[in-house]
């Protein structure tokens, strides 16, 4: 069977059953610090298996969209070494919230993998937790598996549990006998043997328990069921295949990159596994790339960083250099653009960003060699031959330099790497990365959580009203929740219903005011937490209480101001992609009432030409007053309907679609202008870079954008005044040019007076073993005075060595040269380093010349003096 035929023969198969096929989510989650990547089926049902969440279905199936590259679960380093390691892949997935529970899912399972996918049954085998007799039970009872082949296992290999509280339970894997040959030989061979022979193809977890903060086991009311299979594995099983890298789902990438590299698959060992790598490394580099990630220095976009590097450190393995990686992303679009769209119409975008980071790489690659040859020089000097694995780890953490290539560089200079050192470095690299990513979410969430299922989630009126009648759920004082709080607190109060929006999607909370009998309470802000509206209140008068019938009212001039730069929002993404193209996308944004940031994908300024035309199309949209719509329908009909949608939101099965006809169109829970000349008037204020590949622009919209307007004008009616002129900008150009002619006349003289000076500073020159050697001190010289002055001297001096300093405004800059001929013997940017540390400074440079400086003057003239004794000990 072909992967694509498995992956539908399964969804097929459990839609039979009566489950509804759910898309895949994001490969980024959403609100789940604890997660770099979605990494298992089960991701996007976490709050439902928690009860945090209500779906329409209690059945569901999935072919889930996996990384597994960072954190806890992290297989990078062993991809294209093993035949079953990947960072990314697809996990096949049925569920059952509280409905079906062992007894089907043995029995779904069974049938697909014997009937409809015919895998022999005497070569299958399941194992069961050690505990579980109902397991085995249901086994023997519902198929007809061998008994022979029922084995028990511990809880390492077949009890699970989502963290260490919460629900869990003992699962069931379903394995196949790849045959003896596949074996590790060794007598005690069985299953749960670490070898390929015997191969988990599949896991039922029976999700039954909820351990406690004790650890103590209570059965939940609605046991539950998540599977997962691995469609890669399944795949290569089912096509013949011992090795995942030979299943139709990677060949015909592997056979991409063989022939731009011009090398057979299968006929080397070592060719192989780079073929391998970048295989997989461009799959998982795609799909992230899809979803607007961008390579960064930290968190996701780190790791999806080293993927890249990681792949082209082997395209350059293979003899291919330059932009390598990006012409491959055809061949993943080939294989899987069908099912997942994105990859095709992100996939000119994504070869844009790809190729932008496969040329950062090259030079990081130059980079890291002139440090490493700095490294070793050193280790010569010191009389050692093994690399500290803690510079190494600095060069690979900092720059992504790889390890591979400094072990082959350490061997070519005859020379050990300690690699003990590095992988200890790392190993503290990874504590840190995990102690930042976990735990964070389970001391914010676990008091709204409970909440949320006390008394249900806020019911929002803000998009038809500003004002509203409630009822206090519940108060929140310091992290406890209370019964009533008086005028001296400021506590988060929890409502039935409320007007005041959440803050989420970027846009601000609500203020306002809350009353009710005998209180008043300033709304602060506002936050949405599992669909509990969170007012954060200050109690300006009498006491508030759990149920108190209260009023609320939204600050209306705070919200229309939103409202108005929200909407403008919504104007410039279109406006960005309209001029810089279809490669923008949106990767952040904060909508308040005072300002908009807007985040987007880019890899170069955006020019003055640039920007005016954005807001030039974006006011023309205001001019046109086009009512703004909104929209509730199904999320597979949004999308269809060529909506944008935002990769790594959470979005449910019904979204909110926001319009400006013949414009804009997205999916956006956010408070928005009836119609664009609500916004009236709207200006940029700035853009620049936020990260590798982002860009960020602010800008203003309504009467702040008027205000922002009129400063300037009234700013360049004063320069206007200053200059006696009605024309500034040609009055400046005039002063400019002369100002330009100026500085001409003024360098002309410098160098003269230089070249003069030059001719008595030479008088003092000293002879050091046949090397003439100059340290001169004149201050209040600007830096490329100094460079003037340092170049007449050598060329009058003809051979040898100079360092001239010079104090001006509280430090000193220093310039040390040396000639040519005498670069073997000395480098200047040995002598200006030693220089500066005599005086508390820094500087170091080329064999020929360097440059540094210092803030400690008092130790600057005996620094310049040591010069003549550091160059001595050069020589000798």
């Amino acid at each position: 069977m072909k992967s694509s035929d498995i992956r539908s023969a399964f969804l097929e198969y459990f839609k039979s059953k009566g489950h509804t096929e759910v898309r895949s989510a994001s490969l980024i989650p959403r609100n789940d610090p604890t997660l770099l990547f979605t990494n298992a089926g089960m991701v996007q049902f976490k709050s439902v298996f928690l009860g945090e969440e209500q779906r329409p279905y209690t059945r569901a199936a999935t072919s889930q969209k996996c990384i597994r590259a960072g954190g806890k679960h992290n297989d990078l380093e062993n991809v294209g070494h093993t035949a079953r390691h990947h960072t990314f892949f697809e996990m096949l997935g049925n569920f059952s919230f509280g409905d079906y529970f062992k007894k089907d899912a043995i029995l779904f399972a069974w049938e697909l993998l014997t009937q409809v996918y015919k895998l022999p049954k005497d070569k299958l085998w399941v194992s069961v937790y050690e505990d579980d007799d109902e397991a085995e039970k249901l086994w023997k009872e519902l198929t007809d598996i061998s008994d022979a082949h029922i084995v028990r296992l511990g809880a390492k290999d077949n009890f699970w549990q989502m963290g260490d509280t919460g629900p869990c339970g003992p699962c069931s894997e379903i394995i196949i006998d790849q045959g003896e040959e596949m074996g590790c030989g060794k007598p005690d061979c069985r299953v749960g043997c670490d070898c390929d022979r015997y191969l988990e193809i599949w896991n039922l977890v029976f999700m039954q328990y909820n351990r406690d903060d004790e650890g103590n086991l209570h059965p939940l009311p609605h046991p539950s069921i998540d599977t997962g299979m691995g469609l890669e594995r399944l795949s290569a099983v089912l096509q013949g295949k011992k090795n995942n890298f030979d299943s139709d789902l990677f060949t015909p990438i592997i056979d991409a990159a063989a022939r731009m590299a011009g090398v057979t698959y299968g006929k080397s060992p070592e060719t192989d596994i780079s073929l391998r790598v970048i295989a997989d490394h461009i799959r998982s580099t795609v799909f992230l790339l899809s979803e607007g990630l961008i390579p960064s220095n930290e968190g996701r976009g780190y790791v999806l960083r080293r993927i890249v590097r990681r792949a082209a450190r082997h395209a350059r393995l293979l003899g291919l250099h330059g932009n390598v990686l990006s012409k491959l992303l055809g061949s993943v679009g080939d294989v899987l653009g069908s099912v997942y769209p994105e990859l095709l119409s992100e996939q000119e975008r994504s070869a844009k960003v790809l190729s932008f980071e496969e040329e950062r790489f090259t030079r990081t690659l130059e980079q890291g060699m002139r440090m490493i040859d700095d490294i070793i020089s050193q280790m010569h000097k010191d009389g050692s031959n093994v690399i500290p694995g803690a510079e190494i780890f600095k060069l690979y953490d900092t720059f992504g330099f790889p390890l591979d290539l400094a072990r082959d560089i350490a061997l070519d200079n005859h020379m050990q790497l300690d690699e003990e050192g590095f992988n200890r470095e790392m190993q503290e690299q990874r504590e840190r990365a995990r102690a930042s990513w976990v735990g964070e979410e389970e001391a914010i969430a676990t008091i709204y959580r409970e909440l949320q299922s006390e008394i249900g989630e806020t019911e929002f009126l803000g998009y038809e009203t500003l004002t509203s009648d409630s009822v206090v759920k519940s108060i929140i004082c310091d992290g406890k929740v209370v019964l009533e709080a008086d005028s001296s607190s400021e506590v988060e109060l929890l409502l039935d219903k409320t007007p005041f929006y959440g803050e989420s999607g970027g846009q601000t909370g609500d203020t306002g005011i809350i009353t009710g009998s005998g209180f008043e309470a300033e709304v602060i802000n506002t936050k949405k937490e599992l669909g509990l509206h969170s007012h954060i209140v200050r109690i300006t008068s009498g006491t508030v209480k759990v149920w108190d019938k209260v009023k609320c009212a939204v600050e209306a001039e705070r919200r229309a101001s939103t409202a108005r730069n929200h909407t403008s929002t919504h104007l410039v993404h279109t406006a960005l992609r309209n001029v810089l193209g279809d490669h923008i996308k949106q990767a952040g944004s904060l909508v308040s009432p005072d300002r908009m940031r807007f985040d987007f994908t880019h890899f170069y300024p955006v020019d003055a030409s640039e920007i005016a035309a954005i807001e030039d199309i974006v006011n023309a949209e205001i001019i046109k007053n086009i009512p703004v719509r909104t929209e509730v329908m199904d999320l597979q009909d949004a999308v269809k309907s060529g909506v944008i949608a935002l990769f790594g939101e959470k979005y449910g099965e019904k979204v909110r679609v926001v319009r400006v006809e013949g414009f804009s169109s997205e999916l956006c829970g956010g408070t928005h202008a009836k119609a664009t000349g609500d916004i009236g008037s709207f200006v940029i204020v700035s853009e620049g870079s936020v990260a590798s590949g982002i860009r960020r622009l602010e800008a203003l919209t309504g009467r702040a954008a008027y205000e922002y307007l009129s400063e300037k004008r009234a700013e360049l009616r004063r320069v206007a005044d200053a200059l006696k002129t009605d024309k500034p900008y040609e009055r400046v150009l005039k002063l400019m040019s002369d100002m330009k002619e100026i500085e001409k006349q003024a360098d002309a003289l410098k160098s003269k007076l230089a070249s003069k000076d030059s001719s008595s500073i030479i008088d003092s020159a000293k002879d050091i073993n046949g090397v003439k050697v100059l340290a001169y001190r004149q201050d209040n010289l600007e830096q490329k005075d100094i460079r003037v002055l340092a170049d007449n001297v050598r060329d009058r001096l003809g051979s040898g060595v100079i360092l001239i300093a010079s104090a001006k405004d509280d430090q000193a800059s220093m310039l040390a040269m040396v000639t040519k001929d005498l670069v073997q013997k000395v480098k200047a940017g040995d002598i200006l380093k030693q220089v500066a540390e005599l005086c508390g400074g820094r500087g170091g440079g080329k064999p020929d010349m360097a440059q540094g400086g210092t803030k400690e003057l008092d130790k600057l003239n005996k620094a310049i003096e040591a010069v003549y004794g550091i160059v001595e000990k050069s020589l000798t």
